[in-house]
C-alpha cells in the first residue's frame, strides 16, 4: 500500500496507477506529446551520458573511477527522488496536479511498446526472413546480430520479452505502489543508469559499479514476482505449461549471470518448452553460459507469438493486483 506522504489530492493515486496501465496498454506512448517535448527516459539517458562522460575518464585510478561512480550513481537516485517528490506535492496542492503525475505514470510504463518490439521480430522474420528479423530483434537486445540464426533471433526475442517485462512493465509499478512516483522514478533512473553505464568491460566495471548493484537490489522482487505472473500466465496459452514454468523457474534462474533475469526467463522458457539463454555473443565478446529450460533451442516465429501471449496476459494480471489494492483500501 501507498506510504502516507504518497497519498492525497484529488485523485487516489492507485487510480492514476490504474489509469496509467490502461492508457499505456490501448495507446502506448503518446506520440504527438513526444515529438514536442524530449521524453522523460530520454532525458535522464542525457544527463546520464554527459556525467558519464565528463567523470569516467580512462586515464584515472580504479579507486577514482570507484568513488565518482558512487557519487554519480547516488546523486543521480536522490534527484530523481527529489523530483518525484516534486511531482507528488505538485498533485497533493493542485486541483489537476494529478493530470501530470498520471501522464508521466503513464510514459514510464513499457507494456504496448515492448509488445510491440517484440511482435516486429516476429514479423520481421515472417516477411523478410532472417535479414528482417535481424535488423529487428537488433532494436531490442545488446547482442551480436549477424552472430544469430533464425532460431537465435527468436530466442533473443522472446528472452527480451521476459526480461523487460519484469523491469518495464512490473518493477515500475512495484516501486510505485511501494513509495509513490519518487520510487517510480528512481527506479527508472537506476534503470536507465544500468542500461548505460553497468557493464563489465573495462571502461565502465569500476565507474558503473554501483549503477548495477543498485539496479540489481531495486530489482530483486519484481522479478521474483514477473516469474510468477508468467507462471501463471502459461495457464493461458495454448499448450502452455505452468507446472513446467514453475520448475524450470526454481531449478534453473541462477543459470544466468543476472541475478534476476534468469527468473521471468526461466518462468517463459517452461512456460513455453523451450531452452534460452545458453552460449551469445555480443559484440567484442561470447557469454559462454548454460541453458535454462529442458525443451527445444529452435525457437520459432509461433514460440515468439506465444511470448506475447503470456506478455499480454501477465500485464493484466499486473493490472489487476492495482484493481485488488483499490478494492481492498475501499
Amino acid at each position: 500500500m501507498l506510504p502516507f506522504y504518497a497519498r492525497g489530492g484529488p485523485v487516489d493515486p492507485l487510480l492514476i496507477l490504474l489509469a496509467a496501465l490502461i492508457l499505456d496498454a490501448i495507446l502506448g506512448d503518446p506520440p504527438l506529446l513526444w515529438r514536442a517535448l524530449p521524453h522523460p527516459v530520454a532525458l535522464i539517458g542525457r544527463l546520464v551520458g554527459a556525467l558519464d562522460k565528463k567523470l569516467n575518464r580512462d586515464w584515472r585510478s580504479r579507486r577514482d573511477r570507484q568513488i565518482r561512480g558512487a557519487l554519480f550513481a547516488g546523486g543521480m537516485t536522490l534527484v530523481a527522488v527529489g523530483l518525484g517528490w516534486g511531482v507528488t506535492e505538485l498533485r497533493r496542492q493542485w486541483s489537476f496536479g494529478w493530470v501530470l503525475e498520471a501522464l508521466l505514470v503513464w510514459t514510464l510504463i513499457a507494456q504496448q511498446s515492448l509488445y510491440l518490439h517484440v511482435r516486429a521480430v516476429a514479423r520481421g522474420l515472417d516477411r523478410t526472413g532472417l535479414a528482417g528479423g535481424r535488423q529487428a530483434v537488433a532494436k531490442i537486445v545488446g547482442r551480436d546480430p549477424d552472430s544469430l540464426d533464425d532460431y537465435g533471433v527468436a530466442r533473443a526475442a522472446i528472452e527480451s520479452c521476459a526480461e523487460n517485462f519484469a523491469d518495464g512493465v512490473v518493477a515500475p509499478v512495484f516501486w510505485y505502489l511501494l513509495f509513490g512516483f519518487p520510487g517510480l522514478l528512481a527506479y527508472k533512473t537506476v534503470n536507465t543508469m544500468d542500461s548505460m553505464v553497468g557493464y563489465r568491460d573495462a571502461h565502465y566495471r569500476d565507474f558503473g559499479m554501483v549503477a548495477a548493484r543498485l539496479d540489481d537490489a531495486m530489482n530483486l522482487l519484481p522479478a521474483r514476482l514477473a516469474a510468477f505472473l508468467l507462471t501463471v500466465a502459461a495457464l493461458f496459452v495454448p499448450r502452455g505449461r505452468p507446472l513446467a514454468a514453475w520448475r524450470v523457474m526454481w531449478r534453473d534462474h541462477r543459470h544466468h549471470a543476472s541475478p534476476n533475469s534468469g527468473w521471468p526467463e526461466a518462468a517463459m522458457a517452461g512456460g513455453l518448452g523451450l531452452a534460452l539463454a545458453g552460449p551469445r555473443r555480443y559484440a567484442g565478446h561470447a557469454v559462454e553460459e548454460k541453458w535454462i529450460g529442458d525443451g527445444r533451442a529452435r525457437a520459432t516465429v509461433p514460440d515468439i507469438r506465444k511470448s506475447l501471449l503470456m506478455l499480454a496476459v501477465g500485464c493484466l494480471l499486473n493490472g489487476g493486483l492495482v484493481i485488488l489494492l483499490i478494492l481492498a483500501q475501499g
